[in-house]
């Protein structure tokens, strides 16, 4: 039996070993603070801040809390997937530096309502992005093998990149709102949509293959080709405010996804671990589903019905679901841990469901403000035992002894 890892007198040195490590860290703390917030300020403890708290709520999960996760895994997996050398601690500590002095800031101006604080915290993020980015695009410019997923993931991050640059500009110019409504709308459909069916496209048939008996893996490079106009489009046509219409893409899209997870659905018997990322892709179609109900019911009525549940469906449905699975793997495998999902990850991604359902359900509730709360704590309960196991193992050395 392999000896349990014991803490090192020097933890940082341990977080600090990979970049996976370093910005799952941040981002595993980050999830509970900037939920803590929300939730704080949905039961009217917190004060309201100098920005619309609706706006911030949406600016720190999707431009701070997940895109921490993603430097840490893109900047783990693109030198592997081009065959090149790897990341340095000079190439990530920067990223995640900047990263932890944004959220960190940001937080401070919302709990304080300072806004200077609010603004140095979003420049502090800027810069751990364009730290990250510059590192990715170093990998792809030498790139001789036309990687399309790493092609993928940049130009999605290249999306983001706008929609924060616009959130810095609306920060100076708050007469101009309609530059924070871009950064809302182009987190989802510009940034992380496209970057986790990407990702999903290129690991999960990779993942299936590995495990289950007779798995064929089917990733064909036209569905990614097919999907990212329809997700322009779809962002288009929310920029435009055109909603009657987004059933024109939405619908597609659905169709699409539904195919990649029908046919990446393993039959054969499989672990936990693999199957939880296929249940979690599965609220991607359900999301889109409840998008072109809400369009054409809004083109043949009049009637904006089902609010923001959409949008939930793939924010916290989606994203949150994927963010536990994905999370959970990644960090199992490189901590020489055995690929299994455990207790603790299997209690938080069954509480994600439930608190899924009960975001997107609770738009239908005469008085949704309650339930909006419960969401946000539902969300405080289920992932606290998960982050404290994660931020254990990233500040711990491997169980296998190897470097990393």
């Amino acid at each position: 039996m392999a000896a349990l890892p014991q803490a090192s007198p020097f933890p940082l040195a341990a977080i600090a070993a990979a970049p996976h490590r370093l910005l799952f860290f941040v981002g595993a703390a980050n999830v509970l603070a900037a939920m803590a917030w929300w939730t704080g300020w949905l039961g009217g403890l917190l004060p309201t801040p100098s920005v619309p708290a609706g706006w911030m709520h949406a600016f720190v999960m999707q431009y701070q809390v997940l895109p921490t996760f993603i430097f840490g895994f893109l900047l783990t997996v693109f030198p592997r997937w081009m065959g090149q050398v790897e990341a340095s601690r000079w190439h990530y500590l920067p990223v995640g530096l900047g990263l932890v002095a944004g959220q960190a800031l940001t937080l401070a101006g919302l709990l304080s309502g300072s806004a200077l604080l609010l603004h140095v915290g979003v420049v502090n993020t800027l810069a751990g992005w364009l730290a990250a980015m510059a590192v990715l695009a170093g990998w792809l410019l030498r790139d001789r093998s036309g990687n399309w997923h790493a092609v993928s993931c940049f130009a999605a991050l290249v999306m983001g990149l706008a929609g924060l640059l616009a959130f810095v500009v609306y920060l100076h110019l708050p007469q101009e709102p309609r530059l924070a409504f871009a950064m809302l709308k182009i987190g989802t459909f510009g940034l992380l949509v496209p970057i986790y069916s990407t990702v999903a496209h290129r690991m999960f048939p990779f993942f299936a293959g590995n495990v289950v008996a007779g798995y064929r893996a089917w990733r064909p490079m036209w569905l990614l080709a097919a999907c990212w106009p329809l997700w322009l489009g779809h962002l288009a046509l929310e920029l435009a405010h055109l909603y009657q219409w987004l059933w024109l893409v939405d619908l597609p899209l659905l169709a699409l996804h539904g195919l990649m997870l029908w046919r990446w659905w393993p039959r054969g018997k499989a672990p936990a671990l693999l199957r939880v990322l296929f249940v979690g892709y599965g609220w991607l179609p359900m999301a889109l589903a409840l998008y072109a109900a809400q369009s054409l019911w809004f083109l043949g009525t009049g009637e904006f019905t089902l609010g923001r549940g959409p949008v939930h469906a793939v924010s916290v449905g989606f994203f949150g679901s994927l963010l536990v699975a994905m999370v959970t793997r990644v960090t199992q495998g490189h901590s020489g841990r055995p690929l299994v999902l455990g207790r603790v990850p299997a209690l938080a991604f069954i509480g994600m469901q439930a608190v899924a359902v009960l975001r997107v359900g609770s738009e239908l509730a005469a008085n949704p403000a309650p339930w909006f709360l419960a969401a946000g704590l539902g969300w405080l309960l289920v992932f606290l035992p998960w982050v404290l196991r994660s931020l254990w193992i990233y500040a711990t050395p491997r169980i296998d002894g190897r470097p990393g």
